[in-house]
């Protein structure tokens, strides 16, 4: 299994033909030539969900563990096809019935799998750091699936991936990003990603909900969803995360979906070429209409599809790529 060699809209292929760490804690630590690599690889790893029997021994006798102590749908169920489908041994830790629940610490959790050899742990953890802290003690590759509110790095991959399939290319493109902007670490990674690529990035939402220090990437933010989305390529729509809020942030929920929701009014707005997306969960009439997340402009089920081929190549070069399959 190699990369592919050219892709539409991409000017030169990949500087590199692996990653540089052991681990993928963030796309702040990625060049612009990895983040290739890895939207390439993913392009000859989607191809596999095509076939009849849709397996390929790229990892045999790798094992994976899947630590995850915040709730997810796409990204946990993404991760464990993308390993069965790359013959992985998968292990998902059910923290309710772990040790977790008697008191244990992340860090005695994580030593007492090491000690049992994985090749891998995928962690998601709702403190920001933790996947470094894995890193630093652990021999297994760490794999980030979200910490907290610091960054979600296989999300942004996988958006950049369908922007790109989409629309060719990432650089030149605007790309307006909406929502809870405070409390994401999708919106982080995306940042990283999207400025690294050079595409210009726009971010909309409440004041209240703007990071402070958001101009440090250099993108333009505004309170008006409608300058946020004037001439877009791609719209971006963020979760509203009640769950991380402490404080009233916006009078009410039909108030947000009044000022900020993602209507067909606003939809029309952008490019008439431009395509709408979400990492979900997504909640209908506080983010986006109903009429918006099925339309013709929705990509949102191809981030979900999308998702498994993008994990499967971070797995793939995460375990040594094209020279792990040459050694076994």
């Amino acid at each position: 299994m190699t990369p592919a060699s050219t892709t539409p809209g991409v000017a030169a292929p990949p500087e590199t033909t692996t990653l540089r760490g052991k681990d993928l804690l963030g796309i702040a630590d990625l060049s612009p030539a990895e983040i290739s690599l890895v939207l390439d690889t993913a392009e000859a790893m989607k191809e596999i969900a095509s076939r009849p029997i849709k397996k390929v021994p790229a990892l045999r006798g790798k094992t994976v563990v899947n630590l995850f102590f915040e709730p997810s749908t796409r990204t946990r169920t993404s991760f464990e096809i993308a390993e069965k489908r790359l013959s992985a041994d998968t292990l998902n830790l059910a923290i309710a019935s772990s040790s977790v629940a008697k008191g244990e610490t992340l860090a005695d959790t994580a030593l007492t799998l090491e000690a049992m050899r994985p090749d891998m742990i995928v962690l998601r953890h709702s403190s920001s750091g933790a996947g470094h802290l894995l890193s630093r003690i652990c021999r297994s590759a760490i794999i980030n699936a979200g910490d907290g509110m610091h960054e979600h790095p296989t999300q942004a991959l996988l958006d950049a991936f369908t922007i790109r399939e989409r629309k060719g290319r990432i650089a030149g493109l605007k790309v307006a990003i909406v929502g809870d902007l405070l409390h994401s670490r999708v919106l982080r990674s995306n940042l990283h990603l999207l400025t690294k690529l050079g595409a210009e990035a726009w971010i909309c939402g409440p004041p209240t909900l703007i990071p402070p220090d958001v101009a440090r990437f250099g993108v333009r933010a505004t309170s008006r969803v409608e300058e946020a989305v004037d001439g877009a390529d791609v719209i971006m729509l963020l979760r509203i995360q009640l769950e991380r809020m402490q404080g009233a942030y916006f009078p009410s929920l039909r108030e947000y979906f009044n000022v900020f929701g993602m209507t067909r009014a606003r939809v029309r707005l952008a490019k008439p070429d431009a395509i709408v997306m979400h990492p979900g969960p997504m909640n209908r009439g506080v983010e986006i209409a109903s009429e918006v997340a099925d339309g013709p402009d929705s990509v949102i089920l191809e981030q979900v599809a999308n998702g498994v081929a993008v994990r499967m190549a971070v797995l793939y070069l995460l375990a040594g790529g094209a020279e792990h399959e040459e050694a076994a």
